[in-house]
């Protein structure tokens, strides 16, 4: 199967192939790959592979995609505590190292996927959960991921697969 690319650009763009989304990329604006740290706020600059696909069950219907999908569960977190051997790894909760809930009150976390950011090695400290995610009710900057409509997330899901890779652009 053939790669299929998606390109965020810090303008606030996402671009796939007959489509463009509003997005909203990191507080911290863009930074090279290899300059990336945990909790600059920044999202890499770079290509990542889309992993999988998390949801919350009680709000909405499994994603129609290719991608391997997992439903969220009260305590699902994920591990930003980069001197942890979990380190930007999904982990369970209670968690006694600093961790990130993944099952949230607002709706950012309702649809996560997972992008392969800082995975095969994991390096301590340059960056944990760089997700693609739901916009903030209130369209703010994210710490670091990409963030869209669900509308938009969902569209991009159902031609999605692991053949799929977000390239962020200046």
């Amino acid at each position: 199967m053939n790669e299929t690319e998606l390109i965020a650009s810090a303008s606030g763009i996402l671009r796939g192939e007959g489509f463009a989304f509003d997005c909203t990329l990191g507080r911290g604006g863009t930074v090279p790959a290899a300059e990336k740290r945990e909790g600059d706020g920044a999202s890499p600059l770079g290509r990542w592979r889309l992993k999988r696909v998390f949801y919350r069950p009680d709000r909405l219907a499994r994603p129609d995609t290719e991608l391997p999908v997992v439903p969220l569960h009260p305590t699902d977190g994920w591990c930003d505590d980069a001197a942890h051997p979990l380190y930007n790894r999904p982990v369970a909760l209670p968690f006694s190292a600093s961790h990130e809930p993944l099952w949230r009150d607002d709706h950012a976390y309702d649809l996560i996927v997972e992008l392969a950011h800082n995975d095969a090695p994991v390096v301590a400290g340059l960056g944990s959960a760089i997700f693609m995610h739901v916009s903030h009710d209130d369209g703010r900057a994210t710490a670091g991921c990409i963030a869209l409509a669900a509308t938009d997330l969902l569209a991009i899901l159902e031609r999605g697969s692991t053949n799929t890779v977000l390239k962020i652009t200046e």
